[in-house]
C-alpha cells in the first residue's frame, strides 16, 4: 500500500506563487514517476506536471501540460520520496484540486498507481 500526502494549496490573488507538497510513504520498492494532475468542476482531469524518477543519479525527466509549462516547475527529492510543485503567475484558470500521483513498484516487482487525497487550489480574478 502506498499513501500520498498532499499539503500547500490554498487561495492566492492572480499572479502570486503557491509551491505544493506530496509525500509518497508505504511499500515501494521504487518510485518510478510522480506527478500532479488537476481537476476543476465540471471539467476533466488534466496533466499538470509529471517526472520520472532519477533514482541514485537524482536527474529527472519532467513533461508539463501545455497550459502550465512556462510557469509551473516540477522537482523531486528521491531520497524523501517528495515530489514539488513550484506554481508562479497563478491565473484564476489554475483553479482546480490538484491530486498527486505516484507509480511505483512494490517489493514484488508490480507496478502500482497511487492517488492521494486532493488538495485545493483557487486563483481569484
Amino acid at each position: 500500500q502506498v499513501q500520498l500526502v498532499e499539503s500547500g494549496g490554498g487561495l492566492v490573488q492572480a499572479g502570486g506563487s503557491l509551491r505544493l507538497s506530496c509525500a509518497a510513504s508505504g511499500s515501494i520498492f521504487r518510485l518510478s514517476a510522480m506527478g500532479w494532475y488537476r481537476q476543476a468542476p465540471g471539467k476533466q482531469r488534466e496533466l499538470v506536471a509529471v517526472i520520472i524518477s532519477g533514482g541514485i543519479t537524482g536527474e529527472g525527466s519532467a513533461k508539463y501540460g501545455d497550459s502550465v509549462k512556462d510557469r509551473f516547475t516540477i522537482s523531486i527529492n528521491n531520497a524523501k520520496k517528495t515530489v514539488y510543485l513550484q506554481m508562479n503567475s497563478l491565473k484564476p484558470e489554475d483553479t482546480a484540486v490538484y491530486y498527486c500521483n505516484a507509480e511505483t513498484v512494490d517489493y514484488g516487482r508490480r507496478s502500482n498507481s497511487d492517488w492521494g487525497q486532493g488538495t485545493q487550489v483557487t486563483v481569484s480574478s
